[in-house]
């Protein structure tokens, strides 16, 4: 690892490395080798090591070698300050001209995934992913929350009984969990108290939105004991803050010179509106109106404007947005007066949050499941609800989703290790 290295004094070393380019001079070859930790110049005296010479002569990008030397303190080197002056090298593996490079598109560059994440901005990336998951599950875990990993091949649909995969289960059928909501709530229903699971997430949507993939890694939490919704949105907004600051101390300088974007630690709390309310400013403000039938819900482009409006009337980067319509409510959030007890968070401009205060009553549960036309399809999530449930809620956060609007991203597909879409099953 050349993290390693760069803390060894001058002397002899041996190490592998991916060669990234090679200049060849007359006399003097520069090599830069890198590996996951870093990068370090190798120096090739081709009048002393010619052997060495005619090694990296014939290497391309990619190809992979070992390499024994000198290192020796450099104040010219400008990669650390150090370099390896070159005795030995061993090819270990050769490769050929990449197929893709700067100008490739996305979709191109995701037919060679392989290559494209080996770029420095790439590696970066999942490093940012790795800390913010850790600062979420290190911020759960001192609060006493358990971790569990419920089933992704499930018997029925997870919440809507459509837009699912069906997969050939032995002599029948089952189907890909689109979340882990009802085993979340069997979680509590069984005593846990405060769980959250990190894991894959099925959609069958044929969108071709920037957000949106058909299979993407979900991170969700529910906990007992809440009075309201309030007390889910505190918890999220205190997570969020405490892994924003994480990523902030270790890798902010990082991203603002791969990425060009400054992380930005939260304030808590996070500010909070009506839908109707945040309608009603969205339309002083910027004359935006949402189509007939809309206001129960919040539309794409009030979301895409609710960046500009959180940052002018509050100074922030976050939005929470309660009150929607029953209609664009799941059937398990609890309601009052008529109005689900839940909420959306906007971050940038797009929605990365549904969380609310479940509803833990059986007989209203059930009622509410009808009137969807759903009860026969949840009916074995319904029983969990007959022996007792505490008060509780929770939520869902896409960690691609969050990965992009923190590096602010193109496209989904940037954000991911390998997307998967409508059109996209492969590599």
């Amino acid at each position: 690892m050349y993290k390693q290295i760069s803390k060894l004094e001058e002397g002899k070393v041996k190490f592998a490395g991916i060669v990234e380019t090679v200049r060849d001079k007359k006399s003097m070859q520069f090599v830069v080798l890198k590996d996951f930790s870093g990068k370090i110049q190798v120096t090739v005296d081709k009048t002393a090591h010619p052997e060495v010479g005619e090694i990296f002569a014939h290497l391309l990008t990619g190809a992979t070698v070992v390499v024994e030397g000198e290192l020796v303190k450099s104040e010219y080197v400008k990669m650390g300050g150090q370099e390896v002056l070159a005795t030995k090298a061993e090819i270990t593996s050769v490769a050929e001209v990449s197929p893709i490079g700067p100008e490739s598109g996305i979709d191109q560059r995701i037919d060679y995934r392989w290559l494209d994440l080996r770029q420095e901005k790439n590696t970066l990336m999942f490093k940012v992913q790795t800390c913010l998951t850790n600062a979420f599950r290190e911020f759960l875990v001192n609060k006493e929350f358990i971790e569990i990993h419920s089933p992704k091949l499930i018997a029925t649909a997870s919440e809507s009984g459509s837009e699912v995969f069906q997969v050939k289960y032995f002599d029948g059928f089952a189907y890909l969990a689109q979340s882990p909501q009802f085993y979340k709530q069997m979680a509590i229903c069984s005593g846990l108290g405060r769980i959250f699971e990190c894991g894959p997430v099925f959609r069958a949507e044929k969108s071709h939105s920037v957000k949106h993939a058909t299979e993407f890694t979900g991170f969700d939490l529910e906990f007992s004991g809440i009075e309201s919704y309030e007390d889910v949105m505190v918890m999220e907004e205190e997570m969020l803050t405490y892994g924003l600051q994480k990523v902030s101390e270790q890798y902010g300088e990082q991203i603002k010179q791969q990425f060009g974007v400054e992380v930005i630690v939260p304030k808590l709390p996070f500010p909070r509106i009506k839908l109707a309310d945040l309608y009603a400013e969205l339309e002083t403000r910027y004359g935006y109106k949402p189509a007939e039938g809309e206001r129960g819900d919040l539309s794409t482009e009030a979301e895409r404007l609710c960046a500009r409006f959180a940052k002018e009337a509050y100074g922030h980067e976050f939005l929470f947005v309660t009150d929607y319509g029953a209609e664009k409510r799941a059937f398990y959030h609890m309601r009052k007066d008529g109005v689900p007890q839940g909420y959306d968070l906007i971050w940038k401009g797009v929605e990365i949050t549904t969380g609310a205060q479940r509803e833990h009553r059986y007989d209203v549960l059930k009622a509410q499941a009808e009137e969807k036309g759903l009860a026969k399809d949840v009916e074995f999530y319904l029983q969990f609800f007959k022996y007792g449930c505490m008060p509780h809620g929770g939520f869902g956060l896409g960690l691609d989703r969050i990965t992009m609007n923190l590096l602010e991203l193109p496209s989904i597909k940037e954000a991911m290790f390998i997307f998967r879409g409508p059109e996209r099953i492969t590599p």
